[in-house]
Order: C-alpha cells, then sequence, then structure tokens
C-alpha cells in the first residue's frame, strides 16, 4: 500500500492550516500511508487541532481505495479513541484547570456540560463524537475527565460515535464514488443528524435491553 494521492480538494483545506501541520499530514501519509490516518486521527483528537482533516482523509482514501475503505476508518477510529482517552486521563489527574485552558470551554459552557452528564453521560459523549465543527468536542472529552464519567460508558459512546462518524464517511464515499464529496458538501447536516439518529435508537434499544435484564433478575424463577 504506497502512498495515498492527496486530491485538489483536501489540498484547499490543508492550504488552511498552519505550515506545521500540512507538512505533519504530508509527511504521515507519505512514509505510513494509510496507517498515518492513526496518527493524524490521535494528534487531532489529543494535543492538536485539525478540523474536518481526518474525515476529509477517510473520503479521499476511500475514494482512491474502496477496497481499503474499512481499514482506513478503523485506523481513523482508533486513532481518534485513543486520543480521547488519552487528554481524558490528563483530564481527570489535572481537575477543572485543564479543562478552562480550552478557548471553547466558557464558564457557562462547563456547567452546562456539567449538567448534561448529570443526566446522561453515554449520550453526553456519543452525540458530539458524530457532530460537525465547530461543535466543541474536545471540551466534552475533557470534561468527561474531570467531572470523573464512568470509563465504561465513555468508551463505549466514544467507540461508537467515532466508529460510526468515521465508517460512515468511508461507506458514502464507496457507494457515491466521487459524488460523495459534493454530496457531502451540500448533506453535511443531514448526514449528521441521521447519525445521531442512529445514536438515540441504539441508546433507546441498549435501555430496554438493560431493563429487560434487570426485571427478569429481580424476578422469581
Amino acid at each position: 500500500m504506497g502512498p495515498p494521492q492527496i486530491p485538489p480538494w483536501v489540498q484547499s483545506l490543508l492550504e488552511k492550516l498552519p505550515e506545521w501541520a500540512q507538512s505533519l499530514i504530508t509527511t504521515l501519509l507519505g512514509s505510513l500511508g494509510g496507517f498515518g490516518l492513526f496518527a493524524i486521527a490521535f494528534f487531532d483528537s489529543s494535543f492538536g487541532t485539525l478540523p474536518v482533516i481526518n474525515d476529509a482523509l477517510v473520503i479521499a482514501l476511500s475514494l482512491a481505495n474502496p477496497e481499503n475503505m474499512v481499514f482506513y476508518a478503523t485506523m481513523a477510529s482508533l486513532g481518534s479513541i485513543l486520543g480521547c482517552l488519552t487528554i481524558f486521563y490528563l483530564a481527570r489527574k489535572g481537575g477543572e484547570a485543564v479543562l478552562r485552558r480550552q478557548k471553547q470551554a466558557t464558564p457557562e459552557r462547563i456547567e452546562r456540560i456539567r449538567r448534561w452528564y448529570e443526566r446522561n453521560e453515554f449520550l453526553t459523549v456519543a452525540i458530539p463524537a458524530v457532530m460537525p465543527p465547530p461543535t466543541p468536542f474536545k471540551v466534552f472529552i475533557l470534561a468527561a475527565g474531570v467531572f470523573g464519567v464512568h470509563l465504561r460508558p465513555f468508551l463505549i459512546a466514544l467507540t461508537l460515535g467515532r466508529g460510526l462518524r468515521y465508517f460512515l464517511w468511508g461507506f458514502l464515499a464507496v457507494w457515491k464514488g466521487e459524488e460523495a464529496v459534493e454530496f457531502l458538501r451540500t448533506h453535511f447536516l443531514q448526514v449528521s443528524a441521521a447519525a445521531v439518529g442512529v445514536i438515540l435508537v441504539i441508546y433507546v434499544t441498549l435501555r430496554i435491553v438493560q431493563r429487560y435484564r434487570a426485571r427478569r433478575r429481580v424476578l422469581p424463577s
């Protein structure tokens, strides 16, 4: 699997980034090929910010090599999940001071996120994980660490949200071909809303199954 070619529409997105970020991305893709997606997604979800780049690369690489779509989506998902876990644990150790360093983490937003986590840990991670920018996804991840969200629901929600997001982009690339780029430009909000809908359906289904199992445990045999 040789170094992937970066199409012009992705190159135009890269040109909006600082030169060091452009160099980092092209170097990782050039030296690691599709595996570079893992490193790029890890960096974006942990210590850096590369808006929309992961989504664009999954689409572009899946268009160029449809047979490797699952690999590309998996690399992006795993890199993002590991990056999120890194800052989750840093926030858990560093406390609210880590969260307040984020430009998007205003006191009002922090308080709203705190209330959302108190109501439902799972959805407060899963839904931002599939939402497009400018959703402050990293703020939600840092807040999860600061507010002591349990690891299991956090990891399940994160895996579901990030996996659904990147596999959805890859599937659309394979299904629509070159039309996928224009389709996503004109229907990005609708696609994101559909992804949120899938998250909600899965969540409701899991809750129903949990309640059914809990009821079976308390009923006499």
